[in-house]
């Protein structure tokens, strides 16, 4: 294969040309050979890739830096693999910490507000865009690579080839992140359940139509019941037509602000964001943010919104494992994986490497999954032209109160960990592609019947319709708190879905304001819109949308076969 052959005269070119370099060539050759394959390129590309490391790392050698993300396998891959790595290739040593989600905001905020340069670089995520676009505290990477940058910056990154960075753009059309994983909120079901006929017949019986991928959450609804209610039990082991989680805690924000109330359809049209209405509810004016109650033109607590949580918590009670709403995220994710559970509307894609592993209840014998992936179902306010889901992209990102030469050096380790040398070896380890290059590379098409539609997914077309939190939200880390202790409010009971969503509505709107009074995000920073009958806005074009009158409109499904195969037909 072209892949694995590096002459020796190439090799000895590359090594020789500089003496003081002998000994990290002779280390980029071992790791090259021993654990950066696959690549899609040649070993004698990726050897050119790392003599470019060792010579632009030259005046940082003997540094060191730290660096953080959060903890998921493609991280855990670049601390304990890629940090050793660049430093036996660079010299620079690199301390990656791993830390929650939560945590790593908590770190950014806090350099952002002190100046004091906790880390080097960070890896959060893009939905972040909108906060660092407005507080002009991050280096805008574009700037950065033609500018301070520009001798630490690969010649072959190649950023055309990174399929999140319409995610990491802001209003003005810089990039202010570089994506290093990535990975989707999809529908999640058992394929042989699906496809076993005397199963399809019961459905068919019952419903009088087809068992298939639920198109939207009429059909959703029909087969969370049928599992739950009509099968009740598989192989003499009870089952369940629906899985969610919803104890009031940090990680029942993310449920929502991953766009579930685009999902129901509570947001305008537009990708990668609906504009001027986001998946938050958040109303903008040109770049401006301009009100997320329904009265200033928002939709977080219009109609489809509040249909959006109804239905969350209506699935939760009647058809999910009793436990399911006492748990958080961590709990409920590895749920599925045990085999009671039909489908999940709201799967991330980050739990595949995890769903695949032998001996599990949901994997066959011969490695292939018992389940599939596919499109989220839509809501009923849903329309062409929206998002249809989120996409997670965390991203590398300098902040401008790191010393430039440690920034330098941290920008070297970050281009390394997404380099086309090692990207495609990383995409099999933790499944959360960030190159194009790379999903279509021959090894994944060779590895696509053992990942249940995610390489599919990723080749196709329709992934540009899943995306972050978009610029819209100027401040996630204030925003984001909010909705835990609001939405937990529904989830519990203690609120009506409706005084949920008015006093999550109310909340934004109150940070908006406080932001707007500290004139502190420059001409995009928030400018609220006057307050005005609910029935003005809810009359206009667009969203926030009125209350339709049939909230269950005639349930859709499609055949998995004929799905998959319209995607990979649209990809060639």
């Amino acid at each position: 294969m072209r892949r694995n052959l590096l002459t020796s005269v190439a090799f000895a070119t590359l090594v020789m040309g500089s003496s003081s370099a002998f000994a990290d060539m002779e280390a980029a050759k071992k790791w090259v050979s021993d654990e950066f394959q696959p690549s899609t390129l040649s070993q004698e590309e990726q050897m050119k890739e790392m003599d470019w490391f060792v010579k632009a790392a030259e005046p940082f050698k003997g540094m060191e830096i730290k660096v953080v993300s959060e903890t998921i396998a493609t991280h855990e891959y670049e601390s304990k693999v890629l940090a050793k790595a660049f430093f036996e290739i660079t010299g620079i040593k690199v301390t990656h910490d791993l830390i929650g989600e939560g945590d790593v905001v908590e770190k950014l905020q806090t350099q952002m507000q002190s100046g004091e340069n906790i880390y080097d670089a960070y890896v959060n995520d893009s939905d972040l865009i909108g906060t660092h676009a407005r507080y002009k505290q991050v280096r805008n990477l574009t700037d950065w690579m033609a500018g301070d940058g520009k001798d630490v910056t690969l010649p072959t990154l190649d950023v055309e080839d990174f399929i999140g960075r319409s995610f990491t753009t802001g209003p003005d059309g810089k990039l202010y992140q570089l994506p290093t994983q990535q990975f989707a909120n999809l529908y999640w079901f058992r394929y042989d359940w699906f496809t076993n006929p005397e199963i399809k017949a019961q459905f068919k019986a019952k419903f009088g139509y087809d068992l298939g991928v639920p198109v939207n959450w009429s059909a959703y609804e029909d087969i969370a019941e049928f599992f739950t209610n009509d099968v009740k039990e598989i192989d003499g082991k009870k089952v369940y037509g629906h899985m969610d989680y919803g104890k009031k805690d940090p990680s029942l924000g993310w449920r929502f602000t991953d766009a579930w109330l685009s999902m129901a359809g509570a947001g305008d049209k537009g990708i990668p964001n609906g504009l001027p209405v986001d998946e938050w509810g958040i109303r903008v004016n040109g770049c401006s943010p301009a009100g997320s109650a329904v009265e200033r033109g928002g939709a977080t607590d219009g109609p489809a919104a509040v249909y959006s949580i109804t239905k969350y918590i209506e699935w939760l009670k009647k058809y999910a494992p009793a436990e399911a709403p006492g748990m958080v995220f961590s709990e409920a994710g590895p749920v599925p994986a045990q085999g009671s559970v039909a489908q999940q509307i709201f799967w991330y894609t980050a739990f595949t490497a995890d769903m695949v592993k032998d001996g599990i209840p949901v994997v066959n014998a011969d490695g292939t999954p018992k389940w599939r992936m596919a499109p989220s179902p839509k809501g009923a306010y849903w329309e062409e032209g929206m998002k249809l889901g989120y996409q997670d992209a965390g991203s590398w990102t300098l902040m401008k109160s790191t010393p430039t030469e440690k920034a330098k050096a941290a920008w070297l380790y970050a281009q390394f960990t997404v380099a086309k040398t090692t990207s495609l070896k990383k995409s099999h380890v933790g499944l959360t592609f960030i190159r194009d290059s790379d999903v279509r590379d021959v090894s994944f098409t060779e590895r696509a019947p053992k990942l249940g539609g995610l390489v599919e997914f990723y080749r196709s077309p329709a992934r540009v319709q899943w995306t972050p939190t978009g610029t819209n939200v100027p401040d996630y880390p204030k925003l984001a708190q909010l909705w835990w202790q609001n939405i937990g409010d529904a989830s519990s009971g203690a609120k009506t879905p409706q005084e949920a969503m008015t006093a999550l509505a109310a909340a934004q709107d109150k940070v908006l304001s406080r932001l707007e009074r500290a004139g502190v995000q420059g001409e995009c920073g928030p400018k609220l819109n006057e307050v005005k009958d609910r029935d003005y806005w809810l009359n206009q074009p667009g969203a926030p949308k009125a209350k339709l009158a049939n909230e269950k409109p005639t349930p859709i499904t499609v055949d998995y076969d004929e799905l998959i195969k319209s995607w990979a037909d649209a990809s060639k």
